[in-house]
C-alpha cells in the first residue's frame, strides 16, 4: 500500500438511505412487493412480505397467527380458477410496471370493451408509472376478445392485459 492510500474498507461507498426510502415509497404507491435497482457495481433490492393469511382452526382448537414468512422464501399462491388459454400472438402484454386503467378517468367510458373492433395504434388502456400516464396502443387491428385485468389493477412487465384477434 502506498503512502496516503486508504484501506479497501474505507473505499466502499455508503448505502444511500434516501434511495432506500424512495424505493420503499414506490413499493407502497404502486402496491408492488419488490423492486430492484442496479447502478455500476451497486445493486439494491427492497421487498416486503405479503400480508399474513389466517386459517380458521378446526372446532375445539385455538387458531394462532402464522409467523411472517422470510422475505426470500417463496410463498404459495392460492389456487386460481382455470383461465381459458389464449393464443400468444393475440395477447397484448404490459410494456412496464405500473397501475392499469381501462378508461381515461373514473366513470368515463372504457377505451376498449370485449367485442369492440379496434384499429392498430388506437389506445386500448393506460398504465400509470411514476405519476406518468402511458397510453398503450393496440399492436394490430382486430376485435377485443378478452380484457385480462381489472381497472386500477397493478401490473408487472410482460403481464397479459388484453387479447385482440
Amino acid at each position: 500500500m502506498k503512502k496516503g492510500d486508504k484501506p479497501m474498507a474505507d473505499k466502499k461507498p455508503g448505502i444511500d438511505q434516501g434511495l432506500i426510502r424512495d424505493l420503499a415509497n414506490i413499493l407502497t404507491e404502486t402496491n408492488l412487493t419488490e423492486i430492484e435497482v442496479e447502478q455500476d457495481d451497486l445493486r439494491i433490492r427492497v421487498s416486503r412480505s405479503p400480508a399474513p393469511q389466517y386459517v380458521q382452526a378446526p372446532a375445539g382448537q385455538q387458531a394462532a397467527a402464522p409467523a411472517p414468512a422470510p422475505a426470500s422464501a417463496p410463498t404459495a399462491e392460492p389456487a386460481a380458477p382455470a383461465k381459458p388459454e389464449h393464443n400468444p400472438k393475440d395477447i397484448v402484454s404490459s410494456p412496464m410496471v405500473g397501475t392499469a386503467y381501462l378508461a381515461p378517468s373514473p366513470g368515463a367510458r372504457p377505451f376498449a370493451e370485449v367485442g369492440q373492433t379496434v384499429k392498430e395504434g388506437q389506445t386500448i388502456l393506460i398504465i400509470e408509472a411514476m405519476k406518468t400516464m402511458n397510453q398503450i396502443p393496440a399492436p394490430k387491428s382486430g376485435t377485443v376478445t378478452a380484457i385480462l385485468i381489472e381497472d386500477g389493477q397493478p401490473v408487472e412487465f410482460g403481464e397479459p392485459l388484453v387479447t385482440i384477434q
